[in-house]
């Protein structure tokens, strides 16, 4: 997975095992092969005004995983490529000053 830190300061913590990545304190999992589709998905995880995390759009950006459109065998019979964490991108963004404290 690439990592990217969109901007400076303590970010949400986090855990990848096999295609899963863990978010917070177990708060929030999500298993990144099971929303890839033909076409780029974009999976926003937020929190709200109780430090909750959501992948819901609430109040402040925790980051955005962005998992590239599912690709395919050249051939007669195209088949899906295996799915590849290599290929997915975790944004991260700095958590706003209440999350911290």
């Amino acid at each position: 997975m690439k990592v990217i830190e969109v901007n400076e300061g303590t970010k949400v913590a986090y855990e990848v095992s096999g295609t899963k990545i863990f978010f917070g304190d177990d708060e929030l999992m999500l298993n990144l092969k099971k929303y890839e589709r033909d076409s780029e998905v974009v999976i926003n995880v937020c929190s709200d005004h109780d430090m909750l995390l959501t992948s819901d759009l609430s109040e402040n950006f925790v980051a955005n995983i962005v998992i590239p459109a599912r690709k395919y065998t050249e051939g007669e019979n195209p088949e899906p490529v295996p799915f590849s964490m290599d290929n997915v991108e975790l944004h991260l963004w700095a958590l706003v000053e209440s999350e911290v404290a």
